[in-house]
């Protein structure tokens, strides 16, 4: 009997020490890294940074896999769920929307298709540059003879609504591909002017865009002459609309048409230019510059050396040409970086308003096989090391362009250059 006894204790005693040593297994691995509780997930730490902890990450990450409940209606509980990759790719554009930097953007998959025939374009839309001023979607220039310039869309306009979509905390690119459409369709944009105090309903047609390059523009108060582009006070005007692929030939064949008439008064107007390709901006540059004359830096991060970009040493002009520069807050990116070499060589003087402030560099990086972001990279700074970024290039002839101008057909910034190059005042 006592020997039973014994067994039985024996008995009782060993099952507490399994049921103990369950117990400590189930308690450390309810314990283990919140990172080794995701079992569905591949390559879960593979290029981690060694200094940044993860740990909250992968705990919120479990703690929604757990309790999530979604409110979206679906026919199944697992169409209303977000997938495991869209979780993932929510993750990256929470990454790089705290960044703060509106240029910069997460495209999944289909985003990263409608962008790549965006910038190959293939694309309907309304024919306006968009950026953001201030923390507010705002239009940085309308392109000449599209559907946004024929519905009365101003550089400076602010775009509070496209259709029924708010554009607060809106990145770029999204509200492009919201604006764009197919040719006939219709986009509604609430828009706030300066100096109005309520918003606006404008509705515009999309359709194709044919974007211009270079015009010759006699002004306002002269019917030109034979000669596209001189005016008969002497002046040889044109425009650049943007600095696209074909611009540097485009912009020579224009400097070559100057040169023939036998001025030597020279205004290129870059209001409502928004830019493009920073090689064409270093190209046009080189015309009016000595080589190795600096043009444009490129500041990166952590302790890369910046990049300078020097003219080509072209300089085909001598110290007789007198040439201003039009500007206005339409006047970006690529524009700024002409226009501010060629000021801070002394080669011009930039009349209007204030420019727009891009000068910051993007770059188009694959995640993965079909997703990208589109990452600042860089800053454009001007030879004297101004940021473009830092509130724009200031003109050295301040005159502003009221909507009352535009409306009554005046150009009070053109009326300026010409004065400054024909009276020097």
């Amino acid at each position: 009997m006592q020997h039973h006894q014994k067994q039985l204790s024996f008995s009782f005693a060993f099952i507490l020490i399994i049921l103990a040593f369950i117990s400590g297994l189930y308690t450390g691995y309810g314990n283990r890294p919140q990172v080794d509780q995701v079992a569905a997930l591949f390559n879960k730490e593979l290029g981690k940074p060694a200094t940044v902890d993860f740990e909250p990450f992968w705990r919120a990450w479990n703690i929604v896999q757990e309790k999530y409940v979604s409110t979206k209606p679906a026919t199944t509980t697992e169409e209303a769920l977000a997938t495991d990759e869209e979780k993932v790719y929510g993750a990256i554009k929470g990454l790089l929307g705290s960044l703060d930097d509106p240029y910069t953007v997460f495209f999944p998959p289909e985003e990263a298709k409608a962008f790549q025939d965006d910038i190959s374009g293939n694309f309907s839309g309304v024919g306006m540059e968009i950026g953001i001023r201030d923390n507010i979607l705002t239009v940085v220039a309308p392109l000449k003879g599209t559907p946004a310039s024929r519905a009365g869309i101003h550089s400076g306009d602010r775009i509070l609504k496209i259709d029924e979509r708010s554009t607060q905390d809106m990145a770029v690119d999204i509200a492009v591909r919201l604006i764009r459409g197919t040719k006939g369709t219709t986009v509604n944009l609430s828009i706030l002017t300066d100096g109005a105090d309520e918003p606006k309903l404008v509705k515009i047609v999309r359709d194709t865009i044919q974007i211009p390059t270079i015009s010759f523009d006699a002004g306002p108060g002269d019917d030109g002459t034979e000669q596209q582009g001189l005016r008969k006070d002497g002046v040889f005007v044109f425009r650049l609309y943007n600095f696209s692929a074909q611009s540097p030939e485009l912009f020579r064949s224009a400097l070559q048409r100057f040169i023939e008439t036998g001025s030597t008064k020279l205004i290129l107007d870059l209001r409502g230019n928004p830019g493009g390709y920073l090689e064409a901006a270093v190209d046009m540059a080189s015309w009016f510059l000595p080589k190795s004359a600096v043009v444009v830096s490129e500041h990166f991060g952590g302790t890369e050396t910046p990049r300078v970009h020097y003219s080509r040493g072209y300089n085909i002009f001598n110290d007789n040409l007198k040439m201003v520069i039009l500007v206005n807050q339409g006047s970006a990116s690529a524009s700024e970086i002409l226009a501010g070499a060629l000021q801070e060589h002394g080669v011009a003087t930039l009349v209007g308003e204030k420019t727009f402030g891009k000068g910051s560099v993007q770059e188009l990086i694959p995640v993965t096989g079909d997703a990208q972001m589109k990452l600042t990279v860089a800053r454009w700074l001007t030879p004297n090391g101004t940021s473009l970024s830092a509130g724009g290039l200031n003109p050295d002839v301040v005159v502003e362009m009221t909507r009352e101008d535009l409306e009554a057909g005046r150009d009070p910034q053109f009326d300026r250059a010409i004065s400054l190059l024909t009276k020097g005042q």
